[in-house]
Formats: C-alpha cells, structure tokens, sequence
C-alpha cells in the first residue's frame, strides 16, 4: 500500500503522463489550435451512387491551411453488408510528412439506437501508440448522447445535439433559420461531464458542426464537412480525443444513407 503522500504522487504523475501523450505532429498543430474544419472528399462518389460504401477519406484544416489527410482502411464485404456498424481503422497523417497525428479504431457493435442496456457504439483514439482517449454512446432516450473518456476511464466531456422541452426533443433553431440554411446544420455540443444541465440553453465549451456543401455534393455523395470549435483549455490528448470524435459522428449519424 502506498502511504497518501506517495499515493498522491503516483496520481499526479500518472495524470501527467497522461497529458503529455500525442505525437509531436498532433502537438505541433492543435497544442495552439481552437477551430478546426475537417472535409470529407468525394472520393468513390460513383461507387456510392450505385449503392456501394466506398472507404472514408477525410482533410483537415486549420484556417485555409491542409494540414494533414486520412483514409479509412476496412473490409470490403464489411462495408457492403454492415454499413451502419461496420469495424475500420483510420490514421490521421500530416500532410507534407506523413506522420501520424491520431489513430482511431471502431469495433463492430449494435446500431445505435434508444433505451440500449448494452453494445454501444464506441471508438477508441490513440497517438503515437498510446492511447489518448475514447467515446463511447450513453443509455439514452430521445436525445443521442455520447461521453469522451480519458485513457484511465475517467469521463472528461459529454457530447450531444442541443436540445428543448426538458431533454426530449432536438432543437433544430440553434443554427439559424431552419426553414433555410439553418436546417442544414447539426450541431453537437461539447460539455465538462461533470455539468449536470445541458439541455435547452446551458452553456457549452465546444462543438462539432456538420455543416452543408454543395446540392450537388449532398444528393449525390456522401461528403460532409464538420466546423470543430475547442473548448477553452483543451489538451492536445482531449483535442485529438475530439477529432476522432468527429470522426465517430460522421460514422454513426451520417454514413450508410
């Protein structure tokens, strides 16, 4: 057993450990960072017309500057036969270098899906070898809910649609009109999990934004673009965490139409 100081220092230096993880190329491009945008290109855009999943491939960012790229790497046959849930990995790479910024690796599990007691949707992010962080669904109800976690298990953020009516509706009017572009956006807000209130107007510290592309682009493709705002004081572990969840979004609610 260790004595409480000791104890204390063990925490302190494990919580450390834990904040210095990441790539020296993630580090280099959001230690500094507070928005983010990631594109989705049109890649295999016939495959999909005629009803085929083609495999992801996202850019990213920062301001007008491409900073890095991905491609996600799955089966085949999983694609086709189990779009909604199908397993892949992907591994975000800087652009000019190649070398890694994040890694995220999403296990085959149920749809996701209301009042669920188990099999939920999860993802874990990983940098350098080492993990950074997960996401994984909650139990929810009508709203879809989501936490990040850190690699101890530790919830660090919860993540879900702004919503009205004490929790049980979506609230479509955050982003605007929503007879106009408003309605194109879906938001998913970023809260400390420890904040008990996050329905209807409480405040929030981040957000991920799915926001419209081209007529074009939406009807024929499966192309998104997602705005990633930081929340304020955000390690470079909890912002890779944040990019995969980006990344796990697009999978879950947008991917499979």
């Amino acid at each position: 057993m260790y004595p409480v100081q000791e104890l204390s220092q063990v925490v302190d230096i494990s919580k450390t450990e834990t904040m210095d993880r990441g790539t020296d190329a993630l580090k280099s491009h959001v230690s500094g960072c507070k928005e983010m945008s990631i594109r989705q290109t049109r890649r295999g855009w016939f495959q999909e017309l005629l009803g085929c999943e083609a495999r992801t491939e996202f850019k990213y960012f920062i301001g007008e500057n491409e900073i890095a790229h991905s491609l996600e790497e799955s089966d085949c046959f999983c694609r086709v036969c189990c779009t909604p849930v199908h397993p892949y990995t992907m591994e975000v790479k800087e652009l000019n270098t190649g070398a890694e910024m994040v890694s995220v690796d999403r296990p085959c599990r149920c749809a996701f899906g209301g009042c669920k007691c188990c099999c939920y949707q999860e993802m874990t992010i990983t940098s350098g070898g080492q993990e950074i962080g997960s996401i994984k669904e909650d139990c929810w109800y009508c709203v879809p809910s989501f936490q990040t976690f850190n690699p101890d298990g530790a919830p660090v953020y919860k993540v879900h649609p702004p919503s009205c009516c004490g929790g049980i509706c979506f609230n479509c009017c955050t982003e605007g009109n929503p007879c106009g572009k408003g309605c194109c956006k879906v938001p998913f807000r970023i809260y400390p999990a420890d904040q008990q209130d996050t329905d209807g107007d409480a405040p929030y510290i981040g957000k991920i934004l799915k926001k419209p592309k081209s007529v074009a682009t939406e009807i024929f493709t499966e192309a998104n673009a997602f705005d990633v705002t930081f929340p304020d004081g955000a390690s470079v572990p909890e912002k890779g965490v944040i990019i995969g969840a980006s990344i796990f979004i697009n999978s879950v609610f947008f991917e499979g139409d």
